[in-house]
């Protein structure tokens, strides 16, 4: 099987770390990391230049891989992401890392679920009542690394089964 990909969307300051690590399992072609020079080349033409980066680079997914961390679900542009994901056609699927740890070894609280902020205009469900957000069940890095490593991908093609189901 080909590897889908995939956008990867998370809270750019405070979960890079985290992200980079899921990136890194290499189960997934993921979106390439933005460098910090060109994220705020991005931030600076405004939010008509961040939704163009974003939409493009949604162009050429499958997947929207929402990685979610303490403040994930309080991030203008991750829920826009989500938003324009679904209303793409694109998978949306959900994996919480704050138990993964940072760069200085730290773990965080567990956040929200970004899903239940976004819903849906016919009937005023959340979208979470459709998506999934996986937690993985361990507290130890580590072992939320490797659960991530062993079930990311099928939650990846889950999503997209989930969202064909409603065209």
């Amino acid at each position: 099987m080909t590897q889908r990909r995939v956008f990867f969307s998370f809270h750019y300051e405070r979960d890079a770390w985290r992200a980079g690590q899921v990136r890194n399992i290499g189960v997934l072609e993921g979106n390439e990391p933005v460098s910090d020079n060109s994220w705020e080349e991005v931030k600076r033409g405004g939010d008509s230049t961040i939704k163009r980066w974003i939409d493009n680079e949604l162009s050429r997914r499958s997947c929207v891989v929402v990685l979610i961390g303490n403040e994930t679900a309080d991030r203008k542009w991750v829920n826009y992401e989500i938003t324009k994901g679904w209303n793409s056609k694109k998978g949306v699927v959900g994996i919480y890392i704050h138990n993964l740890k940072d760069r200085f070894g730290y773990q965080s609280p567990k956040g929200r679920n970004p899903f239940d902020r976004i819903t849906f205009k016919s009937d005023g469900r959340g979208l979470s009542h459709v998506v999934k957000a996986y937690d993985p069940p361990y507290t130890d890095s580590q072992q939320v690394y490797a659960w991530i490593e062993r079930y990311l991908s099928g939650a990846v093609e889950e999503a997209i089964q989930i969202r064909n189901r409603y065209r």
